[in-house]
């Protein structure tokens, strides 16, 4: 009975210890919640003072703070590290709120977030600051971008579009009020479209007009023609729509004008305009020139797209420009229209250079970053945050099918733009279906010249 009863007990032993292996590699939330939140908890409580003093963020106390404390408590006076005020467990980590004392910054304690992760063993520490004087440690357990799953507040709002994951287990959004224009870098099978699905997907459910360009005769945006309000998809009608564009814009300069406001967010709701959102995909194609008589298309092109990048923002049309490089090579205003992209995103690239286009005047520490995002983790970026830093992010997987399911429901949502008529595209009869494997199959729109 004896030996029955120890092998029971073993046996259970065994199986708990191979449910908790289980867990953590297959169910990553439900060990954390179970063993790993409480593990870290306590190995944060009782081991931060020391890890604060080693890691360089502690300061010597005030005067009278060391008097008293070496003659009223009789006490050895030591360093004085941030103060807790508040420390609470997330889905996917924890968050401690510090006070931080004098003669400390917020870039001192992000200095030592790596520091900090191996030595209470979480898989990333992110150093946000709330306020003057107050910093909050997001602790994340465990690898969040391998699978990824957005929160569940996570909704489109506003001109606000939750599109991706950050490595902290926050949304990372998509704010056209914050960062009106944007830049997506990124080689070939490293999620931009993936990203740009997302985009559309969440613009779809707003009331706002989506422009696409897409130059390669329309193989990606011409499958969202339902939601779409106009589509050039070769370099002629791209000069066209855009000249339209800046028309519409100047347009709405005169009736902010009239009204004595100088932001269309200021206009009464029943005279403000529609906000207007242009997806360009592979900017370069609207670059390129292949004889000298397209030079001068090229040059019509370029000045709209700075114009727009640099006064549009006030009267709310928007650019989001995606390619796999963007920098002087491309010819004349490049340099000058990227300058004007303040929301950057760089996906897996094939070179440094491309990477520093992107990155290295805005966050320069996020260059190193964007050259280590790995092959067969396709949706992975860097992004930088409107507020300032940044933040490695991932896209959640979204079918073809998903979206252009998205742009037929909300279809009705197409705003009534007759200066955009003549671009608006045919919606194909036959709706895009999943297949049970592999990409999706969309059937081809025909390009009519």
């Amino acid at each position: 009975m004896a030996d029955l009863t120890m092998w029971l007990e073993a046996t259970g032993a065994l199986a708990g210890a191979g449910g908790i292996g289980y867990a953590k590699a297959r169910a990553p939330r439900v060990y954390w919640s179970l063993v790993g939140m409480p593990l870290t908890w306590g190995r944060f409580v009782f081991s931060y003072r020391s890890t604060m003093d080693v890691c360089g963020l502690t300061v010597q106390p005030s005067g009278l703070r060391a008097f008293m404390t070496r003659n009223v408590a009789r006490r050895e006076v030591q360093p004085v590290p941030p103060k807790i005020r508040r420390i609470r467990p997330t889905s996917t980590g924890l968050r401690a709120t510090l006070r931080l004392t004098a003669g400390l910054e917020p870039a001192d304690v992000a200095a030592a977030s790596e520091r900090l992760r191996h030595a209470w063993g979480v898989h990333s520490v992110t150093v946000v600051e709330t306020r003057p004087g107050f910093v909050e440690l997001r602790m994340t357990g465990y690898d969040v971008l391998r699978r990824v799953r957005m929160p569940r507040t996570a909704a489109p709002r506003d001109l606000v579009v939750p599109v991706a994951l950050r490595e902290d287990g926050t949304a990372f959004e998509r704010d056209y009020r914050k960062a009106p224009m944007a830049l997506t870098l990124g080689a070939n099978h490293s999620g931009k479209s993936m990203y740009q699905r997302n985009l559309i997907k969440g613009l779809a459910q707003l009331p706002v007009a989506l422009v696409g360009i897409d130059c390669k005769r329309g193989v990606e945006q011409s499958a969202f023609a339902a939601r779409l309000s106009a589509l050039a998809t070769t370099p002629d009608d791209a000069a066209s729509l855009l000249a339209v564009l800046v028309a519409e814009m100047e347009d709405r300069f005169d009736l902010l004008s009239r009204h004595g406001v100088s932001d269309v967010w200021e206009l009464p709701e029943h005279l403000r305009p529609v906000p207007v959102v242009v997806l360009v995909d592979e900017v370069a194609e609207l670059f390129l020139i292949s004889s000298r008589k397209d030079e001068e298309r090229r040059e019509k092109i370029v000045t709209a797209l700075i114009r727009l990048a640099q006064m549009a923002r006030a009267v709310g049309i928007h650019l989001e420009i995606c390619g796999q490089r963007f920098g002087s090579d491309l010819g004349k205003g490049a340099t000058m229209l990227r300058a004007q992209l303040t929301g950057r995103v760089v996906h897996r690239v094939n070179d440094k250079q491309t990477a520093e286009m992107g990155l290295a005047d805005v966050a320069p520490d996020a260059v190193t970053a964007a050259g280590l995002i790995p092959m067969e983790r396709p949706g992975t970026a860097v992004a930088v945050d409107p507020a300032g830093g940044w933040s490695k992010i991932r896209t959640p997987h979204t079918s073809r099918a998903d979206v252009v399911a998205a742009c037929r429901e909300f279809a009705h949502l197409v705003p009534d733009f007759p200066a955009l008529d003549p671009f608006r595209p045919d919606v194909p009869d036959v709706p895009v279906e999943a297949p049970a494997a592999g990409p999706s199959l969309v059937k081809p729109r025909p390009v009519t010249d």
